[in-house]
């Protein structure tokens, strides 16, 4: 599942009227991105083997704040496997938002994934953009808390200008997930309002 991977990123023509949004969907392999990007597509849960490229999906989701239709979310899945993560860059470079999914039942990879949300979110091409993480596979027994993910990732750590959200949530039954997506959009939003303030200051 998923196509072959390239250094050539995403440019596609995005947010007119913040109708859509373009956002990444990375992590450390076997947490669960597909299953989620797939339990928000189809609303029910799909079993999916290791993604080896990328898939790309869109998404409407209805927002509390947004107009009737709701929101089109331009989703790109990416594989997480160790020798994919260098590529991960080629499609966040001009991203909305970034999704990063842990598995919150693998406490024992919480360092891994630590040390590639740091790197990932403090790339030059990546400052400032907002973070939503999901504490994935809330429904296993012993699964860290989002507080507890939180803490293991260090998110507080993340630079100044990087908003961010820990959210928990299960791709089995899809908690979690619109409360997640409404706080990203809602990042997203208040991150393009600060740009546009910033920009008329220096005219």
């Amino acid at each position: 599942m998923g196509n072959q991977l390239t250094e050539i990123a995403p440019s596609p023509a995005f947010l007119p009227s913040f109708q859509s949004v373009h956002v990444v969907v990375i992590g450390l392999d076997s947490a669960g991105k597909t299953s989620l990007v797939y339990r928000l597509k189809l609303r029910e849960f799909v079993e999916t083997i290791p993604t080896k490229g990328f898939n790309m999906e869109r998404i409407k989701v209805s927002m509390g704040t947004s107009r009737a239709g709701g929101t089109t979310f331009q989703v790109w899945d990416v594989g997480g496997q160790e020798k994919l993560r260098p590529l991960w860059k080629s499609y966040t470079r001009r991203t909305d938002g970034l999704v990063f999914v842990v598995d919150a039942a693998e406490a024992e990879r919480m360092e891994e994934a630590k040390v590639e949300l740091h790197r990932i979110s403090r790339s030059a091409e990546n400052q400032g953009v907002p973070v939503l993480v999901l504490a994935n596979k809330q429904d296993r027994e012993g699964a860290m808390s989002a507080l507890e993910v939180e803490k293991a990732l260090s998110t507080h750590e993340l630079s100044s200008s990087t908003l961010h959200h820990t959210q928990g949530c299960s791709a089995l039954d899809g908690q979690g997930l619109q409360a997640g997506l409404e706080k990203l959009y809602e990042m997203v939003l208040k991150r393009k309002k600060i740009l546009r303030q910033g920009s008329k200051k220096k005219r």
